[in-house]
């Protein structure tokens, strides 16, 4: 009797190579078994499949999958599952045999697609590949449709051993990963703090994970906005994995969708979709953090998993705040910290239980108070404070801890320093800022080489950050090693020409050369892009000094006299001029007014070259044992 249903003799099955996609269930699998895929990828395979060869646009697919959703947003989410199918299919982008890209328009399906029918709940593929001898009894057959089920078997038991093998010999490779700015697709740009505050927050987390190398937030944030290839991005930051995603805020809710590629190959590993509550965010980003580690087969400690599955649900309004406030303290100038220390108080009135808010304001007053904009004994007390408070609110905090470290470092308790630096680098063994203070402490010690190490680790976390790299030359600057000192400096300067510390660098290493006219002008362009800080200021007023010119060095003593009437002037810039001017006397008279105003740059009082001329006068040596130095 012939078939008449046409409908039952069409294809519900589609094959290509050992794949194949149940188009009625939307079931995939591989060699037999099933692989699980979301349903957006799934759709997306299914509209590719209908048209094998040929290129499918992004328009098309909006139109057929998600008609009522915003191109952007969709976009992102279009490349994320095309991420999650060439994981799902063992594809890469950058030499596809399943799926090919094709630049700004869509994609195409390129692997040999073979229909496959059903008939009487059997697949007429698996008959079509071995049909029985002619003349065998139905013994035979039934031996023969054996060997086939056996074969397919062991085929499928084959292809899916050396896929996990290869999957699990690759992941154990991976130790260091850069996150790359989350993208900000809620078409609103006030709104690109929160992306980026969010991808500070996933960098944080990640810290935690002592296996794994993290690129700090300030190197990542050099690639917002552009389109620099992800091997190159690799390659730049020395980083094996790069994380990249796209955050959407509405109202209370959050998304992220986040997809980890090999930096080498550009070969899509994983991809996700979170959505949550705005109020478990800190929550979320321990999730994340879980599933890149688990991804790329980091080891994480018992104490690191506690760390990341235990946050504290966070004030919407507060963590907002804090987003806000580490944004314009991330600038490093005297403007961007006074608005982050506006934000940050901001945050813990909302919260008054909001550690990273105390942590931020610590944060805040050590710097002011280093680059001379606000006074110690206006600052440090406030900074040691809102540490402690950071530390008292979360102690497993490696920020609260580096905070801590860097306010007592800055009044002098150098034992209490040490220490709380240590537990930083513990808690947060990725945290650039504490590699890079302690460092410092390490220098001011004497300990040239061991901060030359923790400078240089830094780096490597922070390759791009303006800041630490200037803290590196300074390491070599305190060694007296003043040739890397002036190669560190007009690295950074080349790299970004308006960064004020860069050229305070250089100034300080020429004049240590001898090489006064460019120390003058480096300086005199310190002092200016500075915003003002006396403390800058006063590096000029040394290298003319240097150079003979004793009345303008005299001028600029003056001149801070007069601002000291309105505002902070550190003593110790004042005691530089008069010890490269030959007064010892009047240096080592500064020197004990700093000291008694704890002036932060006394820290550099064993380790300074500009006091090399004052180092053997009694009085300095009763100055430095009175620091404990």
């Amino acid at each position: 009797m012939g078939r008449t249903d046409n409908v039952a003799r069409e294809p519900v099955l589609v094959c290509f190579g050992v794949y194949e996609i149940d188009l009625r269930s939307g079931e995939l699998r591989k060699a037999g078994l099933r692989i699980k895929v979301q349903e957006l990828p799934l759709k997306i395979l299914t509209a590719l499949l209908e048209s094998p060869g040929e290129v499918i646009t992004r328009e098309d697919l909006r139109k057929r999958i998600w008609p009522d959703e915003t191109s952007g947003d969709f976009d992102h989410a279009v490349n994320v599952a095309i991420g999650k199918l060439r994981v799902a299919l063992g594809d890469s982008s950058d030499h596809p045999h399943v799926i090919e890209t094709i630049p700004r328009r869509g994609y195409r399906f390129i692997a040999p697609v073979k229909p496959i029918e059903k008939t009487g709940g059997k697949r007429d593929v698996l008959e079509s590949v071995a049909p029985p001898p002619s003349g065998s009894g139905a013994s035979v057959q039934r031996h023969w449709r054996f060997l086939v089920l056996l074969v397919v078997a062991l085929l499928a038991i084959f292809l899916t051993y050396r896929g996990i093998s290869r999957r699990y010999s690759s992941r154990n490779n991976f130790h260091s990963l850069a996150v790359l700015p989350l993208r900000n697709l809620s078409g609103d740009p006030d709104q690109d703090y929160f992306a980026d505050g969010m991808t500070d927050e996933i960098i944080t987390s990640l810290a935690k994970i002592r296996s794994l190398r993290v690129t700090s937030h300030t190197s990542t944030i050099q690639f917002k906005n552009t389109q620099v290839p992800i091997r190159e991005i690799g390659q730049r930051l020395q980083v094996e994995i790069v994380l990249e995603g796209a955050v959407v805020r509405s109202g209370d809710r959050v998304r992220i969708t986040a997809q980890l590629i090999e930096a080498r190959t550009d070969r899509h590993l994983w991809a996700e979709e979170y959505n949550r509550d705005l109020r478990d965010v800190l929550a979320l980003q321990g999730e994340v953090a879980r599933d890149v580690a688990q991804k790329i087969s980091a080891t994480i400690t018992p104490q690191e998993s506690t760390q990341l599955a235990t946050p504290r649900p966070v004030n919407v309004e507060a963590f907002e705040d804090y987003l806000k406030g580490r944004y314009y303290w991330n600038k490093r100038t005297g403007d961007g910290m006074q608005k982050a220390l506006e934000y940050f108080q901001q945050a813990i009135d909302k919260d008054p239980n909001y550690g990273l808010g105390y942590s931020g304001l610590a944060d805040c007053n050590s710097g002011l108070a280093w680059h001379g904009f606000l006074s110690p004994s206006e600052a440090l007390p406030k900074a040691k404070a809102a540490a402690l408070k950071a530390i008292e609110i979360d102690p497993e905090s490696g920020e609260g801890h580096a905070s801590l470290a860097l306010a007592l470092y800055h009044q002098g308790e150098w034992a209490n320093a040490e220490s709380e630096f240590r537990r930083a680098l513990e808690l947060s063994p990725a945290y650039a800022n504490t590699h890079h203070w302690y460092g410092d402490y390490l220098s001011a010690m004497g300990h040239h080489e061991e901060a030359l190490a923790q400078a240089k680790y830094a780096f490597e976390l922070d390759p791009l950050s303006p800041i630490i790299n200037m803290w590196l030359g300074l390491r070599y600057y305190f060694m007296r090693d003043y040739e890397k000192a002036i190669q560190q400096g007009r690295k950074i300067v080349d790299f970004d020409p308006s960064f004020a510390s860069a050229h305070l660098l250089l100034g300080e290493a020429y004049l240590q050369k001898g090489m006064h006219q460019s120390a003058i002008a480096e300086l005199q362009k310190a002092a200016q892009l500075s915003e003002g800080s006396p403390l800058y200021l006063s590096q000029v007023g040394v290298a003319l000094a240097a150079d003979g010119r004793t009345t303008e060095a005299l001028g600029v003593i003056e001149q801070l006299q007069k601002i000291r009437q309105q505002s902070y002037v550190s003593s110790y810039g004042v005691a530089q001029i008069y010890a490269a001017l030959g007064d010892k006397q009047q240096a080592i008279k500064w020197l004990q007014s700093a000291y008694d105003e704890h002036a932060v740059w006394m820290s550099y009082i064993k380790v300074d070259p500009v006091l090399d001329s004052i180092r053997t006068e009694p009085d300095f040596q009763v100055l430095v044992r009175r620091m404990r130095l």
